[in-house]
This record gives C-alpha cells, sequence and structure tokens, in this order.
C-alpha cells in the first residue's frame, strides 16, 4: 500500500464517519444557529483541533492506554462524562432561564459570544471524548506504508480527517446562516438549546455507565485490517 493508496483509503472511512450525525455536528449546527459566524468557525476548529491531538497521540501510541489500561480508559471517560453533562444541563438550563425580552433580542440577531470560547467547546468537547481516541488507536495503524514515520503518517492522516470535517462544518455554518431567517425566533433558539443539550446529556450518560466497570471491561475494540 503507497502512501496515496493509504491517504485515499483513510479519506473514505473517515468522510463516512464526518457524514454521520454526531456530537461535533451538534455543536457546530447550535453555534451556526444560536451564535455568531466566527463563534461557529471557531467552535469548528476547536473540533478540528483536538482531531488532529487525536490523531497524533496516536500515532505516537500515547492514546494506546484507552485500550491498554483499564483505569486510563476510565478516568478520561468520567472526565469526558462530567464535563458533557455539565454543558448540557446548562445549555438546557439557560434556554428556560431567559427572560421573554431577552430572548425577543436574541431572536433579531446572533449572540455575541468570544470566539475563544467557541474553540474551548468545540476542543474540550473532542478532547474529553475517548471514541475519538479509540477511533485513531484502532483506525490510523492499519494506514502506515512499510517505510513511512507514525509520527508524520498519523499526522497526514488526522489532518486529511480535519479538512473533510471543516468542509462538512462549512456547509453547516453557511446552511444554518441561512436557516436562521427562518428559525430566528424566541422559541426555535429555545428549542435548539434544549435538543443540543439533551443530546450532550445522553452522550455524557452513555460515557458514565461505559466508565463503569463492567461497561470500560467490555470495551477491546479489535482494530479492523484495511488494505
Amino acid at each position: 500500500m503507497t502512501v496515496l493508496d493509504a491517504v485515499l483509503a483513510f479519506a473514505v472511512v473517515a468522510g463516512l464517519l464526518t457524514l454521520v450525525p454526531g456530537l461535533d455536528t451538534a455543536l457546530v449546527l447550535r453555534s451556526s444557529l444560536t451564535r455568531t459566524r466566527s463563534y461557529a468557525w471557531a467552535t469548528a476548529l476547536g473540533v478540528a483541533t483536538g482531531a488532529m491531538l487525536w490523531g497524533i497521540a496516536a500515532a505516537v501510541g500515547i492514546s494506546a492506554l484507552l485500550t491498554a489500561s483499564e483505569t486510563a480508559y476510565r478516568v478520561l471517560t468520567t472526565a469526558g462524562a462530567g464535563y458533557m453533562l455539565w454543558l448540557g444541563a446548562s445549555m438546557i438550563w439557560k434556554s428556560f432561564r431567559g427572560s421573554a425580552g431577552h430572548a425577543a433580542a436574541e431572536a433579531r440577531a446572533p449572540v455575541a459570544a468570544s470566539p475563544w470560547q467557541g474553540w474551548l467547546v468545540g476542543a474540550g468537547t473532542n478532547l474529553l471524548n475517548p471514541k475519538v481516541g479509540v477511533f485513531y488507536i484502532a483506525a490510523i495503524p492499519q494506514f502506515l506504508p512499510a517505510g513511512t514515520a507514525p509520527l508524520l503518517m498519523g499526522a497526514v492522516l488526522a489532518g486529511v480527517h480535519c479538512v473533510l470535517s471543516l468542509a462538512w462544518f462549512a456547509v453547516l455554518i453557511l446552511g444554518g446562516g441561512y436557516a436562521r431567517r427562518w428559525l430566528a425566533s424566541p422559541k426555535s433558539l429555545a428549542v435548539i438549546d434544549r435538543v443540543t443539550g439533551l443530546v450532550l446529556v445522553a452522550f455524557g450518560g452513555k460515557l458514565v455507565t461505559e466508565s463503569l466497570p463492567s461497561g470500560a471491561s467490555a470495551f477491546r475494540p479489535v482494530p479492523p485490517r484495511v488494505g
């Protein structure tokens, strides 16, 4: 398998994974509908940053701890679960807490928020999701041609995933900007925050169950062989 073959094959796998609706998609879409475009782009870049760091970690073997060490997996999963639950619950709480006048003001214009905050939300959500690390540690070794430097090739493959993700996020951000014209009402924006919050809470709850001894012990993915 040549380097080009590996990149193209990985692009197919990563592209399909990107298109599957998930936590990252929900965060970016919510940002494009309820925040400024710069905030949404910052969130997308934060997600891409987390993916790149996971990919590099997998290439050098750091994230192998997630499959080799049950304790490491539980610690990271518990931390990630706590973050998801807090983020989701805060979105739901704020959607109910706002006054009618404040909500109406938000409906007329996107909520101003620091792009740095958006980047932190995107990066933090991705980095505290151990399943991203498990994906990379299972997939990247299958796409390392003989004779290539693992760190460099891992970074290239993670970069391919980031480019595909950002292309998909661009569709969501641009589409969200137009959709906001029809969804810009206090009720619609509150529903968006509640749905996104519920997705985060559900994901966090799932991570909690997987952090338990039975869930963590059962989670031992077998890396697929490609090429």
